[in-house]
C-alpha cells in the first residue's frame, strides 16, 4: 500500500491522539500480494520488536513467545494462515462445504475447568482411582475370593474395605470438582447483549446431538436439584454464611468498584426486563430525522467520499492524492479539518430492521456476533471494538483478571465504525475481518478490516476497496471489565478455548503428591515380597504332595487339584488371599482421611485468615498437603502478589532542591542491617513527618483553599515546597516549582472520575499507578486535573481554571522508557513535556548546559533510589511553531502507515524529544504487602529459593528486589540482555558467567546439582528479560542457564509472558528434580500455577482467575510462611511417619502368618480366625497410626517459625527415603519372628489346659496368643514413634489394644464362631497369655528403643536439639506474642549453624542469657509494636552503607533549613558508595553525569550484540 506525502500549506497544528487511520487501497496493486504481505507480517514478526510495536498505555508488555507449540496453532488445520470473518457478506464458495455450511468450525464460548460431568463422573473417577496399583490388586483379590477353591471363607466381607475406600475418595473428588463446576456455570451463564434476528454467516445452525442432549438434561436436573436444596437450606440459616461462601470464591468487588455512586459511572437499569434492545438505553445521538420517513441512506454531507483527505474550501477530493489542509489558517488558531476514515456501513443495503440486541448468556456467543457491552460488564470473548459512547472512540478496561492490575487501559474503536450505534447500523455494515490464528500472546494482535467504500453520489460504482489495520489497541480480551464507558459495540473474533486468556490457562491438571507417586513403587516392592512368599508356598506345597509314603497318604482324602503341580498353583493364589494385608489398601483410605483433616486445619487456621475480604486459607486440592513440606523453589508474581500495586508519591527534586519527608520500607531495612534500633528511629521520623504534614496542609490552605485536597490522602509531605511555591526562595524557584507541577498535570493519559460529595472527590484512573500518583500529587499541591474536553485538558491552577490543548501524546513503552505530551499553552506557545527513566532523559538534554543541575539532581535521584523509591526524570522543551508543523507532517505519515507503524512513530518521536531542559525528578514508593520482606527472609532461612517472574520492566523489578530482601548491595547483579537475539551470543554470555563459578554446563554438573540442596551464597543475582529468556530456554542453552541460576541467590525474570512463566517453572522442576510452588493473583499466573507441584492463588482484590486454578488460595503473600513452614512441614513429616508405620505393622502381621505355614507344609491353613485378617487394618491398628498422621507434632507452630531451618529436612526429603522404608520393613520382619516364635516356643514343650481340663493348644487359640501379642507390639511401637505423647494418644493406643480383646470376647461368646467358641475366656484366663504378651512386647521394642536412644544421645538431629531447648524453656519467650512469628530480635539473615547463634535482644533492651539462646535465631515480622501505618517496618534487609548509624549522628546539612529525611540518607551516602548501581541504566549520579546529550549523536546507549552487566 502506497502512502504519499500530504500537501499542507498551513502552519497551524491539528490535534491528533493515538489514532489509526483508514487507508484507501491504491489501484493497480494486486490484492493477493497485499494479503500475502499481511500473512508474512503475522508469521515473521520479529519477537525482538514486539515491545516497540506495542501501543503505549497497555499493560506491561510480556513478550509474545509461544513456549508450547500447540497453543500457537489454530484449532482447525485450515486456519494456518489466519481466519476470515464475514459480516453481512455472503461466504465465498471457497469457504463453504458442499451443503453450503461454513468450512471453518469455531469453538463454543462455553468453557469448562472441571474434570468431570454428571455422566462421566463415575467411570472417569473410577478410572483415575484404579491408577493406584493397590486398588487394582485388591479388586483382583476380591474377584479371586469369589471362587471357593481358593479358600476365602467370606468373599463379601473382603470387598467391604475396597468399596469403602472408593466411595470416600469419590466423594472427596466430587466435592472438589463441584466447586469448579459451580464457578464454570456462573461464568458461562453470565448475561451479555448480542445481536439476534440477523444472519451470522460464519457459523452454521448448531445441531445438538443426542448424546449432548442427554448430558445437558442430566446436568440441568442435578443443578436444579442442588439449587432447590440450597434455597431451602438458605431459608433455614442465613447467619454465618458469608465466611464459608467467600472461601468458595464468590466474586468480590475491588477497592475501585466498591464505592457508591460516581457521576461518571452510568449504570444500566432494567436490562433484564426486556427481551430485546434495539436502541441503546443510554443517551446517544439520534439518526438524522430526515431519513426517518424514507430510507436510511446517508447524504453526501454525512459521508465524505474521498479517502485520506482533509476537506477544505469545498474541495472534497485530494490534490494529487495528498493530504490537504485549509489555506487560510494562521498561527495560534487551530482549525480541525474533517478527515475521512471511511465507513463500514453500506448506504445502499436494504435492511429488514428486525435485528435487536437481546440479553443472552456468554456460552451462546459465537465468532462473528455483534455484541453490546455496558459499563462494569465483563468481556465475554475476544472482541474487536467498533464504536463506543465516547466521541473519540475510546473505552477503558480493567485487566485485573489478566495481570492483577486495577489501573485502567485505553482501547480504541475502529475509525471506520465509529458512526455505528444501533442494531440497524450493524445490519447495514458490510465488511470482512482478516485475523491472525488464535495465539496466547496477550500483548499483540494483528488483523485488518476490509470493505468496499460506496459513494452515495454514484450508486452504480462498486466502490473503492479500503482497509484499516486492527491491533491489540482495538481488541478487548475476555475476562477484562469495561470501566467508565457507557457502552461499547464490537464483533467477536475468538471464543471459548481460543481466547487469549484461555490459551494461557492450559488444562486443569490432576496433581498427585510426590509421596503418592513414590508410594506406588514401595507397593510394588511389597508385591515382589508377596510374590516370593506365595511362590515359596506354592512350590513347597506341590513338592510335599508329590512325596509318597507320608502321613498324608493315611489321613488326607486327596488334594483339591488332584496332582502336585495344580496343587501348587492353587496354593499360590490362595496365599494371595491369606497374605493380602501385606499390600496395605487401608493405607490409601487412611491417607485420604489424614489429608482431609490437614486441609480442614489449614482452612481453620485463624492466623491465615484475611479479615479485610473475609477470606481464610482455602485448600482447593486436598491430596497434596505433604508437598508443601518439600518445597525448594517458590516462583512468585510481583504486581498484586508481592506488592499492593499502590503507588505513593514521596519525594522530588526541582531545580536542584530536594523536597519530601519519608521513612520508607527500604530505608528501615537498611538501617536495621546497620544495627540501628529502627523502632526508635522510625518513631522519631514518623513524629517529624506528622508535624511536617500538619504544617504543609496549613500552608496549602493559606495559599489556596483546594476543595479537592483531602488531608488523609496526602503522601507528599514537604512544607518547604509550599513555601517555595509561594516565593520564599525567590522567583526562580517559584517558577521552577510551578513548571514542574504543570508537567505532572499535563504529561499523562489519566482520566478523571468525580465522586459527588461536599467537598467533591476526584479520583484518577490511569494506565499505570505511577501516573495516577503523579497526577494526584499535582492535585494535592493545587494543580488539579478537572477533566478532558476533546483534545484539551482543563486544569485548576491554584484556584484559576485554565485550558491546555494537547496536540500530541507520545506514549510510554519499555523500549522508549519515556512519554511526552506536546501542549499548546493558553499563551499560544507549544511546550513539550517529557518524563521517563533518568538515563533516557539525561541523554536527551541540551549539551553543555545545566551541568551543575544535572550533577545535583543525579545525586538526589541516587539517594531516592537507595530508599527503594522508583525514580523518574521530568524535562521540557519549547517547540517553535514551524518546527512543530514540519514534525507533525512526519508524525501524520507515520500514524497512517500500516506496516511498521510503531517503528516509524518511535523514530518520529525520537526526533522531537531532544534538546530538553531538565526540570527535576520524582520518587514514588510501590508499597509492599504487609510482611512480604519478612516472609521472604523467613523462607530464605528455611532454605527455600524465591524467583520472581513478572511482566514489569527490569528497573521496577530491581527496585522491588531491594525492598523485599531479594537483593542487597553485596550482590553482583547479572543483568542478562541479548540485543541481537542470537543463540550464539546468548551461549557466549552464559559460558562467560558459568566460568566465573568454575562450571561448564555439563551433564555431570547437572547430576551433582540435583543432589545439592544447599542455598547458594548471597553473592550473585540474575535479572533477565523476556527476549533473552526466550533464547536461554532453547534446548541447547537451557541446561547452562539452569546451572547458572542454581549458583545465584535470587533470580528475577522480567517482561515474561504467561507461557514463559510456566516454561521457567517446568525447567527448574524437571531439570533439578525439585518440588516447586507458584504463587500469583492474575490470569497471567494461571499457567505457572498449574505447572508447579503446588499452585497458590492470592484472593485479594485482584480477580479470581488464579484462585480458580490454584491448589490453595490465600488472602496475602505473608500467609505463605505458615502454609509452608508450619502446615507443610507438619503434613510431610506426619505422612512420612504414618506410611512407614503402616508398612511396618502389615509386615509384622503377615509374616507371623507366614512363619506358621512352615509347620503345616504351606497348605494355607489360617493361624488366626478370618475376622482377625479383615479387622486388623480396619480396627485393631488403624486409629493410632491415623491420628499420628493427623495430630502428631514435633514442635509447636511458633517454634516452627522461630526456627525455619527445621524445614530443610523436607527440602532434602529425609523424612521419607528408601532407607527408612527398608529399615521399617526389616524391623517388622524381626518383630514378626519374635511374635510368632514366642507363641511357638511357649506351646512346643507342651500345652495348657483350662479349669475344666480342655486343651488350648489348638490352632485358633494359639492364634489368639500370637495375634494379641502382635497387636500390642504394633500399637506400642507406633506410640513410641510419636513426638506428641499426651492423654489422647495414650487413650487411642489403649483403645486399639483393648478392642482386639473386646472383639475376641464378644465374637467367641456366640456358637456361630464355630471352633472359636469360648476361646476368649479360655485363653484370657491363662497367666501364660499375659506373661507372653508382656514379654513379647518388650523383646520386640527393645532394639528400636535402643537405636532411638543412641541416635538422640550421640547423633542428635536438629529437631532433637530444639525439642530439648523447648523443654528447657528457651523458647518460652514466644508465648508472650499472639502472632506466631516473633518480632525482630536479631537479624534474620544470621547463619543457621548452631555455633553462630547471635544474642537476641529483648524489647526492654535486655539480652537473653547465653544458655537461653535458641540454636537458630528467631525471624522477623510486623507486630502491633513495630507496624508503621505509612510504611512497613522491616521490609528490606539490605545494607547500603555497612556502617552503624543512628539519628543521633550529626548529619551534614545541605541547606539552610532542616530536611531530616534528605540529610539522613545523605549522611549514609557520604560515608560509602556501593558499586551495584555504577553501571547499566540503574540510577546512579556517577552514571548520569557521564551520559552524553542528544547532540552528540548518541542519544541512547545501545549494545550491538548481546550484553549483560555484572554489577
Amino acid at each position: 500500500m502506497v502512502i504519499k506525502s500530504p500537501a499542507n500549506d498551513s502552519n497551524v497544528s491539528n490535534p491528533t491522539k493515538r489514532i489509526r487511520w483508514a487507508t484507501k487501497r491504491v489501484k493497480g496493486v494486486n490484492e493477493t500480494h497485499i494479503r500475502q504481505s499481511i500473512k508474512d507480517r503475522f508469521q515473521h514478526r520479529k519477537a525482538g520488536s514486539t515491545e516497540k510495536k506495542r501501543q503505549s498505555g497497555e499493560v506491561p508488555h510480556l513478550d509474545g513467545i509461544e513456549e508450547e507449540s500447540e497453543s500457537s496453532e489454530p484449532t482447525d488445520g485450515s486456519e494456518q494462515g489466519g481466519r476470515r470473518i464475514y459480516f453481512n457478506i455472503p461466504l465465498p464458495e471457497s469457504a463453504k462445504e458442499s451443503d453450503g455450511h461454513p468450512i471453518f468450525h469455531y469453538g463454543r464460548n462455553k468453557i469448562r475447568t472441571a474434570k468431570y460431568t454428571p455422566l462421566s463422573f463415575v467411570p472417569k473417577n473410577l478410572w483415575f482411582q484404579f491408577h493406584n496399583i493397590a486398588n487394582i490388586y485388591f479388586l483382583f483379590v476380591i474377584l479371586l475370593g469369589i471362587y471357593w477353591i481358593f479358600g476365602n471363607p467370606n468373599p463379601a466381607l473382603s470387598s467391604v474395605p475396597l468399596i469403602f475406600i472408593l466411595f470416600v475418595t469419590a466423594v472427596k473428588d466430587g466435592i472438589e470438582d463441584w466447586r469448579r463446576t459451580v464457578l464454570d456455570n456462573e461464568l458461562n451463564n453470565t448475561p451479555t447483549h448480542r445481536l439476534v434476528e440477523w444472519n451470522n454467516v460464519n457459523t452454521s445452525e448448531d445441531t445438538i446431538s443426542l448424546w449432548r442432549r442427554i448430558k445437558k438434561a442430566t446436568t440441568h436436573s442435578i443443578i436444579s436439584t442442588y439449587m432447590l436444596w440450597k434455597s431451602k437450606r438458605k431459608n433455614k440459616s442465613v447467619e454465618g454464611k458469608s465466611y464459608a461462601q467467600r472461601a468458595l470464591d464468590e466474586s468480590r468487588p475491588s477497592v475501585d468498584t466498591r464505592q457508591s455512586h460516581r457521576t461518571s459511572v452510568f449504570s444500566i437499569q432494567s436490562r433484564t426486563s426486556e427481551d430485546g434492545i434495539q436502541m441503546t438505553p443510554v443517551p446517544s445521538p439520534q439518526p438524522d430525522r430526515s431519513n426517518e420517513a424514507g430510507n436510511d441512506r446517508l447524504t453526501a454531507n454525512d459521508r465524505p467520499t474521498t479517502s485520506f483527505s482533509f476537506e477544505g474550501e469545498g474541495n472534497g477530493q485530494p490534490a494529487n492524492g495528498h493530504l490537504a489542509t485549509p489555506k487560510d489558517s494562521h498561527p495560534g488558531t487551530a482549525q480541525v479539518a474533517g478527515k475521512f476514515y471511511g465507513s463500514l456501513m453500506d448506504p445502499f443495503i436494504q435492511v429488514p430492521g428486525n435485528a435487536r440486541f437481546k440479553e443472552d448468556y456468554w456460552k451462546s456467543v459465537q465468532v462473528g456476533d455483534f455484541v453490546r457491552l455496558y459499563n462494569e460488564d465483563q468481556i465475554p470473548a475476544d472482541v474487536v471494538v467498533l464504536a463506543t459512547s465516547d466521541p473519540d472512540g475510546q473505552c477503558y478496561v480493567e485487566t485485573k483478571n489478566l495481570d492483577g492490575e486495577t489501573n485502567l487501559k485505553v482501547r480504541q474503536g475502529l475509525h471506520c465504525a465509529r458512526q455505528m450505534k444501533h442494531a440497524k447500523d450493524c445490519e447495514r455494515a458490510s465488511f470482512m475481518i482478516e485475523s491472525e490464528p488464535p495465539n496466547p500472546n496477550l500483548y499483540q494482535y494483528s488483523g485488518v478490516a476490509r470493505w468496499s467504500q460506496r459513494d452515495v453520489r454514484k450508486p452504480e460504482d462498486p466502490g473503492a476497496q479500503m482497509a484499516e489495520p486492527i491491533s491489540i489497541n482495538n481488541l478487548l480480551l475476555r475476562g477484562c471489565s469495561l470501566r467508565n464507558t457507557k457502552w461499547v459495540l464490537g464483533v467477536v473474533v475468538y471464543t471459548g478455548r481460543e481466547t487469549k486468556i484461555m490459551l494461557n490457562s492450559g488444562i486443569t491438571p490432576s496433581k498427585r503428591s510426590r509421596i503418592a507417586r513414590d508410594l506406588n513403587w514401595y507397593v510394588i516392592y511389597n508385591f515382589v515380597v508377596l510374590f516370593l512368599m506365595c511362590l515359596v508356598s506354592g512350590i513347597v506345597q506341590g513338592v510335599t504332595w508329590a512325596k509318597s509314603q507320608t502321613s498324608s497318604d493315611f489321613f488326607e482324602y486327596g488334594s483339591i487339584g488332584g496332582n502336585p503341580s495344580l496343587d501348587g498353583f492353587i496354593t499360590f493364589w490362595s496365599c494371595i488371599i491369606l497374605f493380602q494385608n501385606l499390600v496395605p489398601i487401608s493405607l490409601y483410605i487412611s491417607l485420604e482421611l489424614i489429608r482431609l483433616a490437614q486441609a480442614f486445619f489449614i482452612y481453620s487456621d485463624t492466623f491465615m485468615y484475611y479479615e479485610r475480604i473475609d477470606y481464610p486459607c482455602t485448600p482447593k486440592s486436598w491430596n497434596i498437603s505433604d508437598d508443601l513440606g518439600q518445597i525448594e523453589y517458590v516462583f512468585s508474581d510481583k504486581t498484586g502478589t508481592l506488592t499492593q500495586n499502590v503507588m505513593e508519591f514521596k519525594k522530588c527534586t526541582i531545580n536542584g532542591v530536594p523536597y519530601g519527608e519519608a521513612y520508607t520500607e527500604a530505608q528501615a531495612g537498611m538501617r536495621r542491617r546497620q544495627g540501628i534500633d529502627i523502632e526508635a528511629e522510625g518513631a522519631k521520623a514518623h513524629k517529624q513527618i506528622a508535624e511536617d504534614r500538619v504544617r504543609m496542609l496549613q500552608d496549602l490552605r493559606k495559599m489556596h483553599d483546594n476543595p479537592y485536597l483531602h488531608d488523609d490522602e496526602l503522601t507528599f509531605v514537604a512544607p518547604d515546597f509550599v513555601t517555595d511555591l509561594g516565593g520564599a526562595s525567590g522567583e526562580e524557584q517559584r517558577v521552577a516549582n510551578e513548571e514542574f507541577m504543570l508537567a505532572l498535570a499535563l504529561c499523562h493519559t489519566v482520566i478523571t472520575e468525580r465522586t459527588a460529595g461536599d467537598p467533591p472527590k476526584l479520583e484518577f484512573k490511569a494506565q499505570s499507578p505511577d501516573e495516577a500518583a503523579l497526577v494526584a500529587t499535582a492535585r494535592d499541591c493545587g494543580f488539579t486535573v478537572m477533566g478532558r474536553s476533546h483534545d484539551s485538558i482543563i486544569l485548576n491552577v491554584l484556584g484559576e481554571e485554565r485550558q491546555f490543548t494537547v496536540l500530541n501524546t507520545l506514549e510510554f513503552n519499555s523500549s522508549r522508557k519515556r512519554m511526552s505530551a506536546i501542549v499548546r499553552m493558553p499563551s499560544g506557545k507549544i511546550i513539550l513535556y517529557c518524563k521517563g527513566a533518568d538515563s533516557v532523559i539525561y541523554s536527551r538534554l541540551r549539551p553543555s548546559e545545566q551541568s551543575q543541575l544535572r550533577r545535583v539532581t543525579g545525586e538526589h535521584l541516587e539517594m531516592f533510589a537507595r530508599e527503594g523509591l522508583r525514580t523518574l526524570c521530568i524535562a521540557c522543551k519549547e517547540v517553535d511553531e514551524s518546527e512543530y508543523q514540519a514534525w507533525n507532517k512526519e508524525h501524520d505519515l507515520a500514524a497512517a502507515a500500516i506496516t511498521d507503524r510503531e517503528d516509524k512513530l518511535e523514530a518520529v518521536s525520537d526526533a522531537i524529544e531532544r534538546e530538553l531542559t531538565l526540570l527535576g525528578g520524582t520518587a514514588i514508593e510501590d508499597r509492599l504487602q504487609d510482611g512480604v520482606p519478612d516472609t521472604i527472609a523467613l523462607l530464605g532461612d528455611a532454605g527455600i529459593k524465591l524467583w520472581v517472574l513478572t511482566g514489569d520492566k527490569v528497573e521496577t523489578a530491581i527496585n522491588i528486589g531491594f525492598s523485599c530482601n531479594l537483593l542487597n548491595n553485596d550482590m553482583d547483579l547479572i543483568v542478562f540482555k541479548i540485543e541481537d537475539e542470537s543463540l550464539e551470543t546468548a551461549e557466549i554470555e552464559l559460558d562467560k558467567h558459568l566460568e566465573a563459578f568454575g562450571l561448564t554446563g555439563s551433564d555431570e554438573e547437572l547430576h551433582l546439582a540435583r543432589k545439592d540442596h544447599r542455598a547458594p551464597d548471597p553473592t550473585h543475582a540474575i535479572v533477565i528479560d523476556g527476549e533473552s529468556l526466550k533464547l536461554v530456554l532453547e534446548d541447547q542453552l537451557r541446561q547452562k542457564f539452569l546451572l547458572l541460576c542454581k549458583q545465584c541467590k535470587s533470580v528475577l525474570c522480567c517482561r515474561v509472558s504467561p507461557s514463559q512463566k510456566a516454561a521457567v517453572v517446568r525447567m527448574v522442576k524437571n531439570g533439578l528434580d525439585v518440588m516447586t510452588l507458584s504463587v500469583g493473583d492474575g490470569a497471567n499466573d494461571v499457567a505457572m500455577i498449574q505447572e508447579a507441584d503446588v499452585g497458590v492463588g492470592i484472593a485479594g482484590e485482584e480477580g479470581r482467575q488464579a484462585v480458580m486454578s490454584s491448589d490453595y488460595a490465600i488472602g496475602q503473600f505473608r500467609f505463605l510462611q505458615r502454609l509452608i513452614l508450619v502446615h507443610g512441614r507438619w503434613s510431610y513429616r506426619r505422612l512420612a511417619e504414618t506410611i512407614a508405620n503402616f508398612f511396618y505393622k502389615n509386615i509384622v502381621w503377615t509374616f507371623a502368618l507366614f512363619w506358621y505355614q512352615i509347620y503345616n507344609n504351606f497348605d494355607v491353613t489360617y493361624l488366626v480366625d478370618y475376622t482377625y485378617i479383615v479387622l486388623v487394618n480396619v480396627a485393631f491398628t488403624s486409629l493410632p497410626v491415623i491420628f499420628m498422621g493427623i495430630l502428631d507434632q514435633d514442635v509447636s507452630d511458633k517454634v516452627s517459625l522461630a526456627v525455619p531451618q527445621l524445614y530443610r529436612r523436607g527440602i532434602e526429603r529425609k523424612e521419607w527415603t528408601p532407607v527408612k522404608f527398608w529399615i521399617y520393613m526389616l524391623d517388622g520382619i524381626y518383630q514378626s519372628v519374635i511374635c510368632y516364635y514366642m507363641g511357638y516356643l511357649l506351646f512346643a514343650p507342651g500345652g495348657f489346659v483350662t479349669q475344666n481340663g480342655l486343651q488350648i493348644n489348638d490352632r485358633s487359640r494359639i492364634g489368639v496368643y500370637i495375634a494379641c501379642a502382635s497387636i500390642v507390639s504394633v500399637n506400642t511401637y507406633v506410640l513410641m514413634n510419636m513426638y506428641r505423647l499426651d492423654w489422647l494418644f495414650l487413650l487411642l493406643v489403649a483403645f486399639s489394644i483393648l478392642l482386639i480383646w473386646f472383639w475376641t470376647g464378644v465374637y467367641t461368646a456366640f456358637s456361630s464362631s464355630g471352633e472359636f467358641y469360648k476361646a476368649a475366656p479360655q485363653v484370657f484366663g491363662q497367666l501364660s497369655f499375659w506373661a507372653m504378651v508382656l514379654l513379647t512386647t518388650g523383646i520386640c521394642l527393645l532394639p528400636r528403643f535402643a537405636a532411638k536412644a543412641m541416635q538422640k544421645l550421640y547423633r542428635p538431629r536438629d529437631i532433637d536439639i530444639i525439642r530439648e531447648q523447648v523443654r528447657q524453656g528457651k523458647f518460652d519467650y514466644l508465648n508472650q506474642y499472639e502472632a506466631y512469628v516473633p518480632p525482630a530480635k536479631v537479624p534474620s539473615a544470621a547463619s543457621s549453624d548452631v555455633s553462630q547463634a547471635p544474642k537476641a535482644k529483648q524489647r526492654g533492651g535486655t539480652a537473653l542469657a547465653d544458655d537461653e539462646q535458641p540454636i537458630y535465631p528467631p525471624s522477623l515480622a510486623n507486630t502491633g509494636t513495630t507496624h508503621n501505618p505509612r510504611s512497613h517496618n522491616g521490609s528490606d534487609d539490605t545494607d547500603y552503607t555497612g556502617r552503624h548509624l543512628s539519628m543521633d549522628h550529626p548529619p551534614r546539612p545541605s541547606f539552610d533549613r532542616p530536611r531530616p529525611s534528605f540529610d539522613r540518607i545523605r549522611d549514609s551516602m557520604d560515608r560509602i558508595r556501593p558499586s551495584f548501581e555504577a553501571s547499566n541504566d540503574f540510577t546512579s549520579a556517577a552514571l548520569l553525569t557521564r551520559l552524553e546529550s542528544s547532540h552528540s549523536g548518541t542519544p541512547t546507549r545501545k549494545t550491538v550484540h548481546g550484553s549483560s552487566s555484572l554489577r
